[in-house]
């Protein structure tokens, strides 16, 4: 019985295994570009662009910067949803009726992305979680400003965070290609 095809053909001409990845085939445009193209929230934001993983990455990358200083971390933040850019981005509830593969499928991509940059394939569990803490930050931002939350649910879903970490943010909603060329710089400033 023929096998189902599992490779995706990217821009960069490199064929990705969505089942077994090699830190080889990974390209960092192929990653800006694939992000800056993919709506969180399955598209339901208020706004004239879609608000895409790559904006979410760079805010989530600019709240974790406030408390760790480390570009290696920093440069993890950024990446922090980087399988996205094949995979898409499924909201929780679709994850969790999904079930295993999903997750199963992202941590084999991850661990590529990250080997592939000079991060370790599996973060040290600080950093995972303060990563996790910026990232609820910006759900809980991107929920209020543009997703249709009030204060209230956003507070429930996410935590309220603490008011000081959300000073001078704001969510931005852009042309795809302004937003990969902002996370490629960003990327090129981390990545030395």
């Amino acid at each position: 019985m023929k096998q189902p095809r599992a490779w995706q053909r990217m821009l960069s001409g490199r064929r990705l295994d969505l089942l077994d990845p090699t830190p080889m085939d990974i390209e960092i445009a192929d990653i800006a570009h694939g992000l800056a193209f993919v709506a969180r929230w399955n598209g339901q934001t208020r706004g004239d662009f879609a608000y895409s993983v790559a904006e979410h990455s760079l805010l989530v990358e600019a709240i974790f910067a406030r408390t760790v200083a480390d570009t290696k971390w920093q440069l993890a933040a950024l990446l922090h949803d980087a399988p996205e850019y094949v995979i898409g981005d499924m909201i929780s509830p679709v994850k969790s009726a999904v079930g295993e593969g999903y997750g199963q499928m992202d941590l084999r991509l991850t661990a590529a992305i990250h080997l592939r940059f000079g991060l370790p394939a599996t973060l040290p569990a600080p950093v995972k979680k303060a990563i996790k803490a910026a990232d609820k930050v910006s759900a809980w931002l991107e929920a209020v400003e543009i997703a249709g939350f009030d204060r209230s649910e956003a507070d429930k879903l996410f935590g309220a965070p603490d008011p000081t970490i959300l000073r001078g943010l704001t969510i931005r909603l852009r042309p795809p290609a302004e937003v990969r060329a902002d996370f490629l710089a960003r990327f090129g400033q981390l990545f030395r």
